[in-house]
């Protein structure tokens, strides 16, 4: 296959990327100095300028992770490094000349695994349709998600919040950078899924952020994943524990750890925060420093979240990919009797009564996809929605090979649309010969409202903002339609709930 190089000018240095399929690529751009040696758990430094051509070809490294999720394809690994600051950026080779909206996605994985390489996030499908496409690496787990500034030195400091430090970074760079890639800087929409969508949340709560977007897509966002810093505080010391070090050499031994100790201790501290309190998850953001002052949530609610256009949304059956994978969530009846051991009977009898089923296999799934996923859904649009435009969708489309398989319309699969998957070879061994056409209408569906969204921040005049008046919900399936409160009960019955005893 013929392939022509292309070049863009940044204020660090040129870059080489190549033209394909009617898309110009750049992969593995350096957006913040490698956060290694002295500069390991340290905020990120801007790149150091270079002289001459940086070839951008190929994929770069992945934040350091267990190697089974950095797979690439059949027997091929993406090389993990803490040197993985960089970002890919996809344009379409023609354009009009103006100035395209700039979409930023973030990718998910529970702040302990994924990569921007993933070959599902390419992008190039969204960059044909009109817009600069980029997607993101930034640290995870231990060397980034997990909050250990309480174990600071004067001569080992350690800066807290680390993968937002990175995001702040790396939309600072599109900032300053994308208008030579053919993207307009003052229109730049941040979406992600899952630990992506929430971190797209929380960046609505960053004082950093300000101005760095002007939209924001949050595709199942969790719920409860945000620690105060006592909490977190308590993580760290574990943490260290686990790693084998004594609390006076705490910084030290952090320093010293390779990264693949860190990332095995930091797997035995999630497996002990499961078995201690189901839902205790020690990894994520850390409220009450500088990067983040308050629970985005609280922000939202308060009027001091940044006040911009948010689409937010679930998938009908989020909690069937936890039957099968990462088995993390309560979906079955004694995780659901232990999630809710401490709750008072009144708030127990009113979750569980929601599920008229319940213990059927089927209520308990739909439970613990709303205790992680729907819930978070629906406070952010009542909170948000207050002071800003929100939108609320509910993905319900599966094709019948989903649903013989028994995931239905689970966690991640709404980006099979939003990535135009259906269109590709995979899509058409996913959709059997009936399912086709529902699968493609349903993708330009999604597409266009994310389209139009990047563009104007409104999704399409059909869908009515979300506001506690009618509470409207926009469902994608085979006849996407617009239904107004429809789980209302199962919605009131997670309303106020927390872990935090």
């Amino acid at each position: 296959m013929h392939e022509r190089t292309v070049r863009a000018r940044t204020t660090i240095g040129t870059v080489e990327g190549f033209t394909r399929d009617g898309v110009h690529r750049w992969r593995a751009i350096p957006y913040a100095r490698p956060p290694v040696g002295r500069l390991r758990f340290r905020a990120p430094q801007p790149p150091l300028p270079w002289s001459g051509v940086r070839h951008c070809h190929s994929v770069g490294n992945c934040a350091p992770q267990q190697r089974r999720y950095t797979m690439l394809g059949v027997g091929r690994y993406q090389p993990m490094s803490e040197d993985c600051l960089t970002l890919n950026v996809v344009t379409p080779e023609t354009s009009d000349g103006q100035p395209l909206p700039v979409m930023v996605f973030v990718h998910g994985g529970g702040y302990i695994l994924g990569s921007s390489a993933t070959p599902l996030y390419d992008g190039a499908a969204l960059a044909r349709r009109g817009c600069v496409y980029v997607s993101v690496n930034y640290r995870l787990g231990a060397l980034g998600c997990l909050d250990l500034s309480s174990l600071s030195t004067p001569d080992i400091p350690i800066d807290s919040n680390l993968y937002l430090r990175d995001l702040v970074m790396a939309l600072r760079w599109v900032r300053d950078n994308i208008a030579g890639f053919g993207g307009d800087p003052d229109n730049v929409t941040i979406f992600g899924e899952s630990a992506g969508a929430c971190i797209t949340a929380t960046l609505l709560a960053v004082p950093a952020a300000k101005g760095l977007f002007a939209q924001a897509i949050s595709e199942s966002p969790a719920s409860g994943l945000v620690r105060p810093k006592e909490i977190a505080d308590e993580f760290a010391h574990r943490f260290v524990r686990l790693l084998g070090a004594r609390k006076e050499d705490a910084a030290d031994a952090l320093m010293r750890a390779s990264a693949a100790q860190l990332v095995r201790a930091q797997h035995r501290l999630i497996d002990q925060g499961m078995e201690n309190r189901l839902g205790a998850f020690p990894i994520g953001p850390v409220t009450g420093d500088d990067v983040l002052p308050l629970d985005p949530v609280e922000a939202m609610r308060s009027g001091r979240a940044h006040r911009l256009p948010l689409i937010v949304g679930t998938n009908a059956e989020e909690g069937r990919l936890f039957t099968r994978f990462l088995k993390m969530l309560p979906t079955n009846q004694s995780m659901i009797e232990e999630l809710l051991a401490d709750t008072e009977p009144a708030a127990r009898e009113r979750i569980t009564a929601a599920y008229p089923d319940y213990p059927a296999p089927s209520a308990c799934i739909q439970l613990g996809g709303d205790f992680a996923f729907s819930s978070a859904a629906w406070q952010i649009a009542e909170a948000h929605g207050g002071h800003a435009p929100t939108y609320l969708y509910r993905y319900d489309f599966a094709p019948r090979t989903l649903r013989w398989s028994g995931l239905g319309a689970t966690h991640a699969t709404e980006l099979l649309a939003v990535f135009d998957v259906y269109r590709t070879r995979l899509g058409a061994l996913l959709t059997a010969a009936a399912d086709r056409g529902a699968a493609l209408r349903v993708s330009n569906q999604v597409q266009r409202r994310w389209r139009s969204f990047s563009r104007t921040g409104s999704p399409g005049d059909d869908w009515p903002a979300y506001t506690p008046a009618d509470r409207a919900v926009m469902v994608f399936d085979r006849k996407t339609r617009v239904e107004f409160d429809p789980h209302a009960e199962r919605r009131m019955a997670w309303d106020g709930f927390s872990l935090a005893q």
